[in-house]
């Protein structure tokens, strides 16, 4: 049988998601959970892989397993993982369902803050005026299926920089500006290069319209700095609603 598990963390304290040699990683702590409370070797495999420091609101990921979950088991699961990563439940779906490929989107959000706050421990402390108007001018030339080489780690073996990005805009929340992307992939490092790139922008030393050049010239070293970790969570995955496994 094959299970989707949802789940939540704060990175602070790992290597990222996906196991690591000689490093504490969330996957890693994931595994240990479930194959001592199921009594089986369990490797689950996740819906993305957040780098070093990042958040997740919510993460999906599969595995396999022969034994009924119940909320009890979830509840043993919680007990045997760090304070800082939760099962929030465990449902079974259809046996070809892959928590990463069959995902339709995922969507991350990143805080900024222009006023210290010692209770604000996931923001970027940034202390320069900021033109909001002139980084969502920017967001636009993001929308759509594009190579986004310019914003990914070098020397990642991926199969392709394409991205189809649906949705990045900047907003305010209170004494936060929240900057929303979602697409249907993300490479590694890009949604930090990206919020680099915009605060450029926001800041004037680049315009909204070189964010075109930007993306077109497919080079790393043409985008801005990446951002800190901490104030980065994927908060979304969406998948279509027939996944779940049915008895027939």
């Amino acid at each position: 049988m094959r299970f989707f598990i949802k789940i939540s963390y704060l990175g602070t304290n790992y290597y990222g998601w996906q196991i690591q040699p000689n490093q504490n990683t969330i996957q890693e702590q994931i595994n240990i959970a479930l194959s001592v409370i199921l009594k089986a070797n369990i490797n689950v495999t996740g819906a993305g892989r957040t780098d070093t420091g990042v958040h997740a609101k919510i993460m999906y990921a599969h595995f396999d397993c022969s034994v009924i979950i119940n909320r009890s088991i979830i509840d043993k699961i919680n007990g045997v993982l760090p304070r800082d990563i939760v099962v929030h439940e465990i449902f079974q779906v259809k046996e070809n369902i892959h928590s990463r490929f069959d995902a339709k989107s995922r969507t991350y959000t990143y805080s900024i803050i222009n006023k210290k706050n010692p209770f604000n421990n996931f923001s970027y402390l940034v202390y320069k005026k900021i033109d909001v108007s002139a980084m969502n001018k920017a967001c636009v030339f993001l929308i759509g299926c594009q190579d986004f080489t310019s914003f990914s780690k070098k020397n990642t073996q991926t199969y392709t920089n394409d991205c189809n990005i649906y949705f990045a805009k900047w907003h305010y929340k209170e004494d936060e500006l929240i900057f929303t992307i979602k697409a249907n992939r993300f490479l590694r490092n890009m949604v930090r290069a990206i919020v680099g790139t915009l605060l450029q922008i926001g800041e004037g030393k680049r315009n909204p319209n070189d964010l075109q050049d930007i993306i077109k010239a497919k080079n790393r070293n043409c985008a801005g700095p990446s951002v800190p970790p901490f104030p980065l969570f994927l908060t979304d995955i969406e998948y279509s609603e027939d996944i779940l496994y049915k008895n027939e």
